[in-house]
Protein backbone atom coordinates (compact mmCIF):
# COMPACT_ATOMS: atom_id res chain seq x y z
CA UNK A 1 0.00 0.00 0.00
CA UNK A 2 1.77 3.26 -0.87
CA UNK A 3 1.10 6.86 0.28
CA UNK A 4 -2.25 7.22 -1.88
CA UNK A 5 -3.30 3.75 0.15
CA UNK A 6 -2.43 5.37 3.58
CA UNK A 7 -4.54 8.68 2.68
CA UNK A 8 -7.91 7.23 1.87
CA UNK A 9 -7.44 5.08 5.54
CA UNK A 10 -7.03 8.62 6.87
CA UNK A 11 -10.44 9.69 4.70
CA UNK A 12 -12.41 6.73 6.02
CA UNK A 13 -11.19 7.10 9.66
CA UNK A 14 -12.74 10.90 9.19
CA UNK A 15 -15.60 9.35 8.07
CA UNK A 16 -16.04 7.21 10.94
CA UNK A 17 -15.09 9.77 13.19
CA UNK A 18 -17.47 12.34 12.75
CA UNK A 19 -20.20 10.43 11.40
CA UNK A 20 -19.67 8.96 14.81
CA UNK A 21 -19.87 12.23 16.55
CA UNK A 22 -22.60 13.62 14.39
CA UNK A 23 -20.62 16.68 13.96
CA UNK A 24 -21.69 17.62 10.20
CA UNK A 25 -24.07 15.47 8.67
CA UNK A 26 -23.04 12.63 6.06
CA UNK A 27 -23.40 14.63 2.96
CA UNK A 28 -21.04 17.59 4.38
CA UNK A 29 -18.85 14.18 5.91
CA UNK A 30 -19.04 12.65 2.56
CA UNK A 31 -17.54 15.75 0.10
CA UNK A 32 -15.01 16.65 2.81
CA UNK A 33 -13.76 13.46 2.06
CA UNK A 34 -14.25 13.47 -1.45
CA UNK A 35 -12.57 16.81 -2.02
CA UNK A 36 -9.39 15.62 0.37
CA UNK A 37 -9.07 12.71 -2.20
CA UNK A 38 -9.17 14.98 -5.57
CA UNK A 39 -6.99 17.49 -4.03
CA UNK A 40 -4.68 14.53 -3.89
CA UNK A 41 -4.80 13.56 -7.19
CA UNK A 42 -6.19 9.83 -5.94
CA UNK A 43 -9.42 10.84 -7.56
CA UNK A 44 -9.95 12.83 -10.39
CA UNK A 45 -12.68 15.08 -11.21
CA UNK A 46 -14.36 13.04 -13.87
CA UNK A 47 -14.28 10.00 -10.94
CA UNK A 48 -15.76 12.07 -8.30
CA UNK A 49 -19.05 13.58 -10.57
CA UNK A 50 -19.21 10.13 -12.26
CA UNK A 51 -22.08 9.45 -9.39
CA UNK A 52 -24.20 11.96 -10.32
CA UNK A 53 -25.00 10.19 -13.59
CA UNK A 54 -25.75 6.99 -12.01
CA UNK A 55 -28.96 5.62 -13.07
CA UNK A 56 -30.06 4.21 -9.28
CA UNK A 57 -29.68 7.80 -7.84
CA UNK A 58 -32.37 8.66 -10.18
CA UNK A 59 -34.21 5.56 -9.51
CA UNK A 60 -34.21 6.79 -5.52
CA UNK A 61 -35.04 10.02 -5.68
CA UNK A 62 -38.07 9.40 -8.34
CA UNK A 63 -39.05 6.61 -6.14
CA UNK A 64 -38.93 9.25 -3.34
CA UNK A 65 -41.42 11.78 -5.44
CA UNK A 66 -43.85 8.96 -6.27
CA UNK A 67 -44.00 7.74 -2.63
CA UNK A 68 -44.82 11.61 -0.89
CA UNK A 69 -47.21 11.64 -3.85
CA UNK A 70 -49.43 8.30 -2.55
CA UNK A 71 -49.01 10.13 1.01
CA UNK A 72 -50.80 13.58 -0.20
CA UNK A 73 -53.29 11.12 -1.63
CA UNK A 74 -53.66 9.49 2.35
CA UNK A 75 -54.23 6.57 0.19
CA UNK A 76 -52.22 4.68 3.31
CA UNK A 77 -54.51 6.29 5.69
CA UNK A 78 -57.25 5.23 4.09
CA UNK A 79 -56.28 1.52 4.17
CA UNK A 80 -55.41 1.90 7.72
CA UNK A 81 -58.91 3.42 8.96
CA UNK A 82 -60.54 0.97 6.85
CA UNK A 83 -58.00 -2.02 8.78
CA UNK A 84 -58.28 -0.93 11.98
CA UNK A 85 -61.90 0.03 12.38
CA UNK A 86 -62.72 -2.94 14.52
CA UNK A 87 -62.35 -3.90 17.84
CA UNK A 88 -59.08 -5.56 17.91
CA UNK A 89 -57.11 -7.18 20.67
CA UNK A 90 -53.73 -6.06 21.43
CA UNK A 91 -52.30 -9.14 19.03
CA UNK A 92 -54.88 -8.91 16.54
CA UNK A 93 -54.09 -5.09 16.39
CA UNK A 94 -50.75 -6.24 16.13
CA UNK A 95 -50.90 -8.74 13.81
CA UNK A 96 -52.46 -6.09 11.43
CA UNK A 97 -50.27 -3.64 12.00
CA UNK A 98 -46.73 -5.69 11.06
CA UNK A 99 -48.73 -7.27 7.93
CA UNK A 100 -49.50 -4.28 6.40
CA UNK A 101 -46.73 -1.95 7.49
CA UNK A 102 -44.54 -4.48 6.25
CA UNK A 103 -46.41 -5.09 2.89
CA UNK A 104 -46.18 -1.40 2.19
CA UNK A 105 -42.58 -0.52 3.22
CA UNK A 106 -41.32 -3.26 0.21
CA UNK A 107 -42.37 -0.63 -2.41
CA UNK A 108 -42.18 2.31 -0.83
CA UNK A 109 -40.36 4.59 1.58
CA UNK A 110 -40.08 3.65 5.62
CA UNK A 111 -40.09 7.00 6.70
CA UNK A 112 -43.55 8.58 5.80
CA UNK A 113 -45.55 5.40 6.21
CA UNK A 114 -44.01 5.46 10.00
CA UNK A 115 -45.41 9.04 10.28
CA UNK A 116 -48.62 8.11 9.47
CA UNK A 117 -48.94 5.00 11.47
CA UNK A 118 -47.98 6.58 15.03
CA UNK A 119 -51.48 8.28 15.46
CA UNK A 120 -53.37 5.57 14.91
CA UNK A 121 -50.97 3.46 17.17
CA UNK A 122 -50.85 6.14 20.27
CA UNK A 123 -54.36 7.16 19.77
CA UNK A 124 -55.65 3.19 19.80
CA UNK A 125 -53.24 2.15 22.56
CA UNK A 126 -54.69 5.60 24.95
CA UNK A 127 -57.66 4.14 24.07
CA UNK A 128 -57.33 0.48 25.31
CA UNK A 129 -54.68 1.33 28.21
CA UNK A 130 -51.45 -0.38 26.70
CA UNK A 131 -48.43 1.51 26.53
CA UNK A 132 -47.28 3.01 23.15
CA UNK A 133 -44.11 1.42 24.01
CA UNK A 134 -45.45 -2.07 23.37
CA UNK A 135 -46.33 -1.24 19.83
CA UNK A 136 -44.24 1.62 18.44
CA UNK A 137 -40.78 -0.67 18.10
CA UNK A 138 -43.10 -3.40 16.50
CA UNK A 139 -44.12 -0.67 14.40
CA UNK A 140 -40.64 0.42 13.38
CA UNK A 141 -39.34 -3.04 12.96
CA UNK A 142 -41.92 -3.82 10.59
CA UNK A 143 -41.18 -1.67 8.07
CA UNK A 144 -37.65 -2.38 8.32
CA UNK A 145 -37.93 -5.94 7.17
CA UNK A 146 -40.54 -5.25 4.85
CA UNK A 147 -37.86 -3.00 2.88
CA UNK A 148 -34.91 -6.17 3.18
CA UNK A 149 -37.38 -7.98 0.42
CA UNK A 150 -37.16 -5.53 -2.79
CA UNK A 151 -34.54 -3.45 -4.38
CA UNK A 152 -36.72 -0.33 -4.15
CA UNK A 153 -37.56 -0.98 -0.39
CA UNK A 154 -35.05 0.88 1.00
CA UNK A 155 -32.54 2.87 -0.54
CA UNK A 156 -29.50 1.13 1.11
CA UNK A 157 -30.30 -1.81 -1.31
CA UNK A 158 -30.30 0.50 -4.42
CA UNK A 159 -27.31 2.23 -3.07
CA UNK A 160 -25.53 -1.36 -3.26
CA UNK A 161 -27.12 -2.06 -6.85
CA UNK A 162 -25.65 1.07 -7.64
CA UNK A 163 -22.21 0.77 -6.50
CA UNK A 164 -22.14 -2.53 -8.03
CA UNK A 165 -22.70 -1.52 -11.43
CA UNK A 166 -20.41 1.45 -11.00
CA UNK A 167 -17.23 -1.12 -10.84
CA UNK A 168 -18.18 -3.02 -13.83
CA UNK A 169 -16.98 -6.54 -12.52
CA UNK A 170 -19.00 -8.18 -15.19
CA UNK A 171 -20.41 -6.17 -18.17
CA UNK A 172 -23.25 -8.74 -18.95
CA UNK A 173 -24.59 -8.81 -15.44
CA UNK A 174 -27.31 -5.87 -15.08
CA UNK A 175 -27.32 -5.64 -11.56
CA UNK A 176 -29.52 -6.97 -9.00
CA UNK A 177 -33.54 -7.75 -10.13
CA UNK A 178 -36.43 -6.34 -8.38
CA UNK A 179 -37.14 -9.55 -5.99
CA UNK A 180 -33.72 -10.63 -5.80
CA UNK A 181 -33.31 -9.87 -1.96
CA UNK A 182 -37.28 -11.65 -1.72
CA UNK A 183 -35.16 -14.72 -1.31
CA UNK A 184 -33.42 -13.64 1.96
CA UNK A 185 -36.49 -11.04 2.48
CA UNK A 186 -39.61 -12.68 2.56
CA UNK A 187 -38.33 -15.66 5.06
CA UNK A 188 -37.04 -12.88 7.09
CA UNK A 189 -40.85 -11.12 6.74
CA UNK A 190 -42.28 -14.30 8.12
CA UNK A 191 -40.04 -15.06 11.17
CA UNK A 192 -40.04 -11.38 12.03
CA UNK A 193 -44.24 -11.29 11.91
CA UNK A 194 -44.19 -14.23 14.09
CA UNK A 195 -41.64 -12.62 16.51
CA UNK A 196 -43.50 -9.46 16.99
CA UNK A 197 -46.72 -10.39 17.20
CA UNK A 198 -46.41 -13.62 19.73
CA UNK A 199 -42.99 -12.52 21.56
CA UNK A 200 -42.57 -8.86 21.44
CA UNK A 201 -45.06 -8.63 24.04
CA UNK A 202 -43.03 -10.19 27.01
CA UNK A 203 -39.97 -8.51 26.15
CA UNK A 204 -40.95 -4.96 25.38
CA UNK A 205 -41.08 -2.50 28.65
CA UNK A 206 -44.33 -1.24 30.10
CA UNK A 207 -43.59 2.45 30.69
CA UNK A 208 -44.74 5.90 29.72
CA UNK A 209 -42.97 6.94 26.65
CA UNK A 210 -41.09 10.76 26.08
CA UNK A 211 -43.64 11.78 23.55
CA UNK A 212 -46.88 10.51 26.16
CA UNK A 213 -45.08 12.37 28.81
CA UNK A 214 -45.02 15.40 26.30
CA UNK A 215 -48.27 15.17 25.47
CA UNK A 216 -49.29 15.65 28.99
CA UNK A 217 -47.99 18.93 28.69
CA UNK A 218 -49.51 19.59 25.46
CA UNK A 219 -52.29 22.04 24.70
CA UNK A 220 -55.72 21.57 25.23
CA UNK A 221 -57.57 23.15 22.25
CA UNK A 222 -61.63 23.60 22.86
CA UNK A 223 -63.17 22.21 19.39
CA UNK A 224 -67.00 22.82 18.46
CA UNK A 225 -68.71 20.82 16.08
CA UNK A 226 -72.52 20.54 14.99
CA UNK A 227 -75.43 17.21 14.25
CA UNK A 228 -76.64 18.69 11.66
CA UNK A 229 -79.98 17.32 9.69
CA UNK A 230 -79.04 13.99 8.00
CA UNK A 231 -75.91 13.14 10.73
CA UNK A 232 -75.90 9.04 11.09
CA UNK A 233 -75.49 10.39 14.65
CA UNK A 234 -78.52 12.13 15.56
CA UNK A 235 -81.12 10.05 18.34
CA UNK A 236 -77.59 7.79 19.50
CA UNK A 237 -76.68 7.62 22.79
CA UNK A 238 -73.14 8.74 23.46
CA UNK A 239 -71.59 5.19 24.24
CA UNK A 240 -73.28 3.89 20.59
CA UNK A 241 -71.64 6.90 18.55
CA UNK A 242 -67.56 6.96 20.66
CA UNK A 243 -67.82 10.29 20.61
CA UNK A 244 -67.27 10.20 24.39
CA UNK A 245 -64.03 9.82 23.72
CA UNK A 246 -62.72 9.69 19.92
CA UNK A 247 -58.82 9.47 19.22
CA UNK A 248 -58.00 11.71 21.75
CA UNK A 249 -60.92 14.46 21.83
CA UNK A 250 -63.38 14.30 25.23
CA UNK A 251 -66.42 15.70 25.06
CA UNK A 252 -66.52 18.76 27.79
CA UNK A 253 -70.27 19.91 27.15
CA UNK A 254 -73.41 20.06 25.18
CA UNK A 255 -75.44 22.92 24.09
CA UNK A 256 -78.71 21.97 22.73
CA UNK A 257 -81.47 24.92 21.35
CA UNK A 258 -82.51 25.47 25.11
CA UNK A 259 -80.02 24.28 27.21
CA UNK A 260 -76.08 23.58 28.05
CA UNK A 261 -75.67 20.02 29.26
CA UNK A 262 -72.16 20.06 31.54
CA UNK A 263 -73.07 16.55 33.16
CA UNK A 264 -72.13 14.68 29.85
CA UNK A 265 -72.96 11.11 30.42
CA UNK A 266 -72.73 7.92 28.38
CA UNK A 267 -75.96 7.74 27.95
CA UNK A 268 -77.14 10.88 26.82
CA UNK A 269 -79.12 11.18 23.32
CA UNK A 270 -77.67 13.37 20.70
CA UNK A 271 -80.55 15.29 18.63
CA UNK A 272 -80.23 17.32 15.63
CA UNK A 273 -78.40 20.68 16.47
CA UNK A 274 -76.89 20.22 19.30
CA UNK A 275 -73.12 22.00 19.70
CA UNK A 276 -70.57 19.74 21.00
CA UNK A 277 -67.91 21.02 22.67
CA UNK A 278 -64.64 19.05 23.06
CA UNK A 279 -60.97 19.38 24.55
CA UNK A 280 -58.31 17.54 22.53
CA UNK A 281 -54.69 18.24 21.26
CA UNK A 282 -53.66 19.15 17.70
CA UNK A 283 -53.61 15.60 16.36
CA UNK A 284 -56.79 15.05 17.31
CA UNK A 285 -58.23 17.70 15.65
CA UNK A 286 -56.08 17.18 12.58
CA UNK A 287 -58.31 13.61 12.80
CA UNK A 288 -61.82 14.79 12.96
CA UNK A 289 -61.26 17.21 10.12
CA UNK A 290 -60.14 13.82 8.34
CA UNK A 291 -62.29 11.59 9.17
CA UNK A 292 -65.85 13.27 9.66
CA UNK A 293 -67.56 10.95 11.40
CA UNK A 294 -70.73 12.45 11.31
CA UNK A 295 -69.68 16.03 12.83
CA UNK A 296 -69.60 19.15 10.79
CA UNK A 297 -67.30 21.91 11.95
CA UNK A 298 -69.46 25.11 11.77
CA UNK A 299 -66.94 27.82 11.63
CA UNK A 300 -65.05 25.41 8.45
CA UNK A 301 -68.24 25.35 6.41
CA UNK A 302 -67.67 25.03 2.79
CA UNK A 303 -64.07 25.78 3.26
CA UNK A 304 -63.35 21.78 3.14
CA UNK A 305 -64.24 22.05 -0.65
CA UNK A 306 -60.52 23.76 -1.23
CA UNK A 307 -58.25 20.98 -2.87
CA UNK A 308 -55.16 22.06 -0.77
CA UNK A 309 -55.64 22.52 2.85
CA UNK A 310 -53.48 22.93 5.61
CA UNK A 311 -53.99 23.17 9.65
CA UNK A 312 -51.97 25.01 11.19
CA UNK A 313 -50.92 26.65 15.14
CA UNK A 314 -51.39 30.49 15.43
CA UNK A 315 -50.76 32.89 18.07
CA UNK A 316 -52.59 35.90 18.24
CA UNK A 317 -49.92 38.72 18.90
CA UNK A 318 -49.70 41.35 21.77
CA UNK A 319 -51.05 44.46 19.80
CA UNK A 320 -53.43 42.33 17.52
CA UNK A 321 -56.22 44.62 16.56
CA UNK A 322 -57.99 41.05 16.35
CA UNK A 323 -58.15 41.22 20.21
CA UNK A 324 -61.06 41.88 22.21
CA UNK A 325 -63.23 40.98 18.91
CA UNK A 326 -65.57 37.65 18.39
CA UNK A 327 -63.86 34.74 16.56
CA UNK A 328 -66.61 35.43 13.90
CA UNK A 329 -66.23 38.96 14.06
CA UNK A 330 -62.50 38.93 13.29
CA UNK A 331 -63.46 36.99 9.70
CA UNK A 332 -60.98 34.54 9.28
CA UNK A 333 -61.93 33.24 6.22
CA UNK A 334 -61.62 36.82 4.36
CA UNK A 335 -58.19 37.98 5.73
CA UNK A 336 -56.23 35.30 6.39
CA UNK A 337 -58.17 32.35 3.95
CA UNK A 338 -58.78 30.11 7.08
CA UNK A 339 -61.38 29.05 9.21
CA UNK A 340 -60.58 28.55 13.28
CA UNK A 341 -61.06 24.97 14.23
CA UNK A 342 -60.06 24.78 17.61
CA UNK A 343 -58.62 27.53 20.52
CA UNK A 344 -56.82 27.49 23.73
CA UNK A 345 -56.75 29.86 26.60
CA UNK A 346 -53.40 29.02 28.61
CA UNK A 347 -54.94 26.29 30.26
CA UNK A 348 -58.97 28.44 30.90
CA UNK A 349 -61.77 26.38 30.68
CA UNK A 350 -63.96 27.42 27.89
CA UNK A 351 -67.92 26.59 27.70
CA UNK A 352 -69.15 29.24 24.23
CA UNK A 353 -69.76 28.45 21.15
CA UNK A 354 -66.53 28.80 19.15
CA UNK A 355 -67.47 32.03 17.06
CA UNK A 356 -69.30 33.75 20.26
CA UNK A 357 -65.42 33.71 21.61
CA UNK A 358 -63.04 37.28 22.27
CA UNK A 359 -59.74 36.41 21.08
CA UNK A 360 -57.49 38.07 23.81
CA UNK A 361 -53.62 38.32 22.85
CA UNK A 362 -51.56 35.25 23.62
CA UNK A 363 -54.65 33.08 22.35
CA UNK A 364 -53.41 29.45 20.49
CA UNK A 365 -55.93 28.83 17.30
CA UNK A 366 -55.77 26.06 15.14
CA UNK A 367 -56.70 27.56 11.27
CA UNK A 368 -57.85 25.02 8.66
CA UNK A 369 -55.80 27.36 5.57
CA UNK A 370 -56.32 27.62 2.24
CA UNK A 371 -54.03 28.10 -0.56
CA UNK A 372 -53.26 31.43 0.35
CA UNK A 373 -52.91 31.15 3.90
CA UNK A 374 -49.22 31.42 4.50
CA UNK A 375 -48.96 34.65 2.52
CA UNK A 376 -51.77 36.42 4.11
CA UNK A 377 -50.05 35.66 7.41
CA UNK A 378 -46.69 37.07 6.27
CA UNK A 379 -48.29 40.23 5.49
CA UNK A 380 -49.73 40.50 9.09
CA UNK A 381 -48.46 41.20 12.85
CA UNK A 382 -52.06 40.80 13.82
CA UNK A 383 -51.28 36.82 13.81
CA UNK A 384 -48.13 34.20 14.32
CA UNK A 385 -47.41 31.24 12.90
CA UNK A 386 -46.21 28.21 15.59
CA UNK A 387 -46.25 25.58 13.62
CA UNK A 388 -47.53 22.95 10.35
CA UNK A 389 -49.84 20.26 12.32
CA UNK A 390 -51.02 18.42 8.61
CA UNK A 391 -51.61 18.93 5.38
CA UNK A 392 -54.40 17.95 3.10
CA UNK A 393 -54.60 17.56 -0.99
CA UNK A 394 -57.76 16.31 -2.29
CA UNK A 395 -57.54 14.30 -5.31
CA UNK A 396 -60.35 12.64 -7.24
CA UNK A 397 -60.79 9.07 -7.19
CA UNK A 398 -59.71 8.33 -11.10
CA UNK A 399 -56.44 10.19 -10.54
CA UNK A 400 -55.59 8.32 -6.98
CA UNK A 401 -56.17 5.05 -9.04
CA UNK A 402 -54.08 6.38 -11.71
CA UNK A 403 -51.25 6.85 -9.37
CA UNK A 404 -51.44 3.47 -7.52
CA UNK A 405 -51.92 1.33 -11.01
CA UNK A 406 -49.29 3.42 -12.40
CA UNK A 407 -46.96 2.85 -9.86
CA UNK A 408 -47.61 -0.89 -9.80
CA UNK A 409 -47.02 -1.38 -13.78
CA UNK A 410 -43.79 0.47 -13.49
CA UNK A 411 -43.03 -2.21 -10.70
CA UNK A 412 -44.51 -4.65 -12.74
CA UNK A 413 -42.79 -4.00 -15.71
CA UNK A 414 -39.32 -3.54 -14.57
CA UNK A 415 -39.46 -6.86 -12.60
CA UNK A 416 -40.29 -8.51 -15.99
CA UNK A 417 -37.16 -6.50 -17.86
CA UNK A 418 -39.67 -5.31 -20.50
CA UNK A 419 -38.50 -1.39 -19.62
CA UNK A 420 -35.96 -0.17 -16.89
CA UNK A 421 -37.34 0.75 -13.58
CA UNK A 422 -35.18 4.40 -14.23
CA UNK A 423 -37.62 4.61 -17.66
CA UNK A 424 -40.77 3.41 -16.18
CA UNK A 425 -40.31 5.97 -13.29
CA UNK A 426 -39.74 8.63 -15.49
CA UNK A 427 -42.79 7.66 -18.26
CA UNK A 428 -44.93 7.39 -14.52
CA UNK A 429 -44.16 10.99 -13.69
CA UNK A 430 -44.36 12.82 -16.97
CA UNK A 431 -48.27 11.07 -16.95
CA UNK A 432 -48.85 12.19 -13.00
CA UNK A 433 -47.53 15.68 -14.54
CA UNK A 434 -50.57 15.48 -17.18
CA UNK A 435 -52.94 14.58 -15.27
CA UNK A 436 -52.28 17.07 -13.22
CA UNK A 437 -51.49 14.72 -10.30
CA UNK A 438 -48.06 16.17 -9.28
CA UNK A 439 -47.13 19.57 -9.50
CA UNK A 440 -43.65 20.85 -11.26
CA UNK A 441 -43.55 22.89 -8.34
CA UNK A 442 -44.07 20.37 -5.91
CA UNK A 443 -41.56 18.05 -7.42
CA UNK A 444 -38.69 19.44 -6.30
CA UNK A 445 -39.87 19.23 -2.42
CA UNK A 446 -40.03 15.76 -2.37
CA UNK A 447 -36.60 14.99 -3.41
CA UNK A 448 -34.01 14.59 -1.08
CA UNK A 449 -30.69 16.13 -2.62
CA UNK A 450 -28.51 15.35 0.79
CA UNK A 451 -29.55 11.51 0.25
CA UNK A 452 -28.27 11.95 -3.16
CA UNK A 453 -24.70 13.67 -3.16
CA UNK A 454 -24.39 11.30 0.20
CA UNK A 455 -24.71 8.51 -2.38
CA UNK A 456 -22.67 10.17 -5.33
CA UNK A 457 -19.62 10.78 -2.96
CA UNK A 458 -20.14 7.31 -1.76
CA UNK A 459 -19.49 6.42 -4.91
CA UNK A 460 -16.33 8.05 -5.25
CA UNK A 461 -15.29 6.44 -2.22
CA UNK A 462 -15.33 2.98 -3.45
CA UNK A 463 -13.61 4.34 -6.60
CA UNK A 464 -10.94 5.56 -4.38
CA UNK A 465 -10.58 2.25 -1.95
CA UNK A 466 -10.80 0.19 -5.52
CA UNK A 467 -8.40 2.32 -7.35
CA UNK A 468 -5.26 2.95 -4.42
CA UNK A 469 -5.50 -1.32 -3.17
CA UNK A 470 -7.31 -0.01 0.40
CA UNK A 471 -10.15 -2.76 -0.61
CA UNK A 472 -8.04 -5.58 -1.74
CA UNK A 473 -5.78 -5.34 1.15
CA UNK A 474 -8.56 -4.98 3.95
CA UNK A 475 -10.35 -7.86 1.90
CA UNK A 476 -7.52 -10.26 2.52
CA UNK A 477 -7.37 -9.54 6.24
CA UNK A 478 -10.74 -10.04 5.70
CA UNK A 479 -9.77 -13.68 4.16
CA UNK A 480 -6.83 -15.01 6.23
CA UNK A 481 -8.75 -14.14 9.62
CA UNK A 482 -12.00 -15.66 8.72
CA UNK A 483 -11.94 -18.15 6.12
CA UNK A 484 -9.72 -21.16 8.04
CA UNK A 485 -13.71 -21.23 9.93
CA UNK A 486 -15.63 -21.48 6.14
CA UNK A 487 -17.05 -19.24 4.13
CA UNK A 488 -20.05 -18.82 6.56
CA UNK A 489 -18.01 -17.30 9.05
CA UNK A 490 -16.62 -15.32 6.54
CA UNK A 491 -20.00 -14.18 5.51
CA UNK A 492 -20.84 -13.83 9.31
CA UNK A 493 -17.77 -11.34 9.68
CA UNK A 494 -19.12 -9.24 7.22
CA UNK A 495 -22.61 -8.99 9.01
CA UNK A 496 -21.62 -8.57 11.97
CA UNK A 497 -18.96 -5.50 10.86
CA UNK A 498 -21.57 -3.66 8.93
CA UNK A 499 -24.31 -4.05 11.44
CA UNK A 500 -21.55 -2.34 13.88
CA UNK A 501 -21.32 0.06 11.44
CA UNK A 502 -24.81 0.91 10.82
CA UNK A 503 -25.33 1.58 14.82
CA UNK A 504 -23.10 4.35 14.99
CA UNK A 505 -22.98 5.72 11.65
CA UNK A 506 -25.73 5.90 8.87
CA UNK A 507 -26.70 2.38 7.18
CA UNK A 508 -25.76 4.22 3.67
CA UNK A 509 -22.50 4.99 4.94
CA UNK A 510 -21.32 1.33 6.67
CA UNK A 511 -23.01 -0.06 2.65
CA UNK A 512 -20.36 2.30 0.87
CA UNK A 513 -17.58 1.71 3.30
CA UNK A 514 -17.88 -2.15 3.30
CA UNK A 515 -19.09 -2.65 -0.27
CA UNK A 516 -15.81 -2.65 -1.56
CA UNK A 517 -14.63 -4.65 0.75
CA UNK A 518 -16.85 -6.95 0.56
CA UNK A 519 -16.88 -7.48 -3.75
CA UNK A 520 -13.19 -7.99 -3.41
CA UNK A 521 -13.41 -10.24 -1.22
CA UNK A 522 -15.79 -11.85 -3.52
CA UNK A 523 -13.07 -11.64 -6.60
CA UNK A 524 -10.38 -13.20 -4.74
CA UNK A 525 -8.98 -16.76 -5.50
CA UNK A 526 -7.47 -18.56 -2.64
CA UNK A 527 -5.03 -19.77 -5.06
CA UNK A 528 -3.29 -16.99 -5.21
CA UNK A 529 -0.89 -15.76 -2.97
CA UNK A 530 -1.65 -12.82 -0.90
CA UNK A 531 -0.35 -9.53 -1.13
CA UNK A 532 1.99 -9.80 1.82
CA UNK A 533 3.43 -12.66 3.42
CA UNK A 534 0.72 -14.50 6.10
CA UNK A 535 3.31 -16.34 7.38
CA UNK A 536 4.11 -14.28 9.81
CA UNK A 537 0.91 -13.97 10.76
CA UNK A 538 0.97 -15.41 14.69
CA UNK A 539 -2.54 -16.18 14.85
CA UNK A 540 -1.79 -18.86 11.56
CA UNK A 541 1.70 -18.96 10.76
CA UNK A 542 3.08 -21.17 8.00
CA UNK A 543 0.71 -23.91 8.68
CA UNK A 544 -2.56 -21.74 7.39
CA UNK A 545 -0.26 -20.36 4.64
CA UNK A 546 0.72 -23.90 3.44
CA UNK A 547 -2.46 -25.01 3.66
CA UNK A 548 -4.69 -22.61 1.96
CA UNK A 549 -2.95 -19.98 -0.03
CA UNK A 550 -0.20 -22.32 -1.58
CA UNK A 551 -3.25 -24.88 -2.53
CA UNK A 552 -3.56 -26.34 -5.88
CA UNK A 553 -7.48 -25.45 -5.16
CA UNK A 554 -9.16 -22.24 -6.33
CA UNK A 555 -12.21 -21.03 -5.11
CA UNK A 556 -14.68 -17.98 -5.85
CA UNK A 557 -16.08 -16.55 -3.11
Amino acid sequence: MGFDGFIVLLVIAFILFVLYTDRLGAPFTFIIAIVVLGLFKILTPSEILAGFANEQIMVILLLLVIGDLIRKASVVEIVFNKLFKATLSYRGFTSRMVALMSSFSALLNNTPLVAVMMPFVVGWSKKKGIPASKLLIPLSYATIIGGCATLIGTSTNLIVNSMYLEQKIYPTVKGLGLFDFAYVGLPMMVVGYLYLVFISKYLLPSKESARDAFTLNTRKYLVEAELRKGSKLIGKTLKETGLSSFKGLFLVDIITDTDLIKAVGPDTILMENDTLLFAGETESIAEIISENPGLTLPMVGMFTKHKHLDVHEVIISHNSTLSTKTIREANFRARFDSAVVGIHRNGEKLSEKIGEIKLKSGDVLVLLGGPDFEQCVADTTDIYMISKIKEYRKIENYKIWILLLGTLAAITLSAFEVISLFMALIVLLIILLAFKIASPKDIPKSLDFNLAITIAMALALGTAMVKTGVAKIIAELFIGTLLPYGIIALLSGFFIITSILSSYITTKAAAALIFPIAISTALFKIGKPLAFDISCCPCFGCKFYNSYWLSDQSYGL
